[in-house]
């Protein structure tokens, strides 16, 4: 299954193809800025069951050095099958559109970002006829970006750093200078913004800043209509209807113990906290809210 943060780490491309090149010149490779970007089809797949599909597929288009083909991948972890995919997706594309292509990997494990660093050599050791190079994007070459100016001047390489440094001590300084930004940013572009915060989230994926980033944008959320926000809005009216039931089961007297406590505030069905809201205006006791809800 793909996981949100794959998704997340090859798209933040789609949105923003020159995030490419700015991050290729912070690591030494020196390419320019596009000034145009095509998408193209992302299915490699040949006229045999063999199915191949890279993550997300541009044509570049520069000033300076004319037009190359960006192939990005998202890898979580080693995997050895993957040089050979990698070589065929290279070679299949060269052949394809007679450009030359960039194959960037981009990698939230340190570990693995190192193994899909390595230049590996395809033919026989007397003459290896081509040499597999990514460009691996990870967290030991993608900065930490936290001050405010960074931010401002870059938000893609902000959620690009915030996705890759999702382990670090860092990210908590992350977050806290993109989520203002984000909020600024909703006012000039609220579709933007929405992308942004959705990318992020999916960036994080189940780490202990994804907390940290839900409650520093459920601040202000009137403005999203993403499935996070939707989300996290869902989650504010369960937590006040919560609290309506236990207050009007208090209110007439219904004794309620801990456990009986917990299992209303800790409910996020806001169908369910619906029902026991109707029951408990009549209940006289706190198994008749719950009763027939298992």
């Amino acid at each position: 299954m793909v996981s949100s943060t794959h998704e997340a780490l090859h798209r933040i491309f789609q949105q923003d193809p020159g995030l490419f090149a700015r991050a290729a010149r912070a690591i030494g490779a020196p390419f320019a800025d596009p000034v145009a970007s095509t998408p193209l089809p992302t299915d490699l797949t040949e006229n045999h069951p063999v199915e191949r599909r890279v993550d997300t597929l541009l044509k570049i288009e520069t000033a300076d050095s004319g037009e190359y083909i960006l192939a990005v991948e998202a890898q979580g972890k080693k995997d050895l099958a993957k040089r050979a995919s990698w070589s065929y997706y290279l070679a299949h594309l060269y052949a394809k559109y007679k450009i030359p292509p960039v194959l960037v990997v981009v990698c939230p494990d340190r570990s693995t970002a190192r193994w899909a660093a390595q230049h590996v050599e395809i033919g026989p050791p007397e003459w290896p006829c081509l040499t597999l190079r990514p460009l691996v994007l990870g967290p030991n070459n993608i900065p930490v970006v936290t001050t405010p100016e960074e931010v401002a001047h870059d938000l893609p390489m902000t959620v690009l750093s915030a996705a890759l440094h999702r382990q670090d001590p860092e990210i908590k300084a992350i977050l806290e200078a993109l989520a203002p930004a984000l909020l600024e940013l909703q006012e000039r572009d609220k579709d933007t913004a929405e992308i942004f915060i959705e990318l992020t989230q999916q960036g994080l994926d189940r780490s202990p800043a994804a907390s940290l980033w839900r409650s520093l944008v459920a601040v202000d959320l009137s403005f999203f209509k993403s499935s996070l926000a939707e989300e996290l809005r869902d989650e504010g009216r369960a937590k006040a209807k919560a609290e309506d039931v236990l207050r009007l089961l208090d209110r007439r007297g219904v004794e309620i113990q801990d456990e009986a406590r917990e299992r209303v505030t800790s409910c996020d069905d806001l169908d369910l906290l619906n029902v026991w809201f109707d029951r408990a205006i009549t209940a006289t006791s706190a198994s008749e809210v719950f009763t027939e809800t298992e």
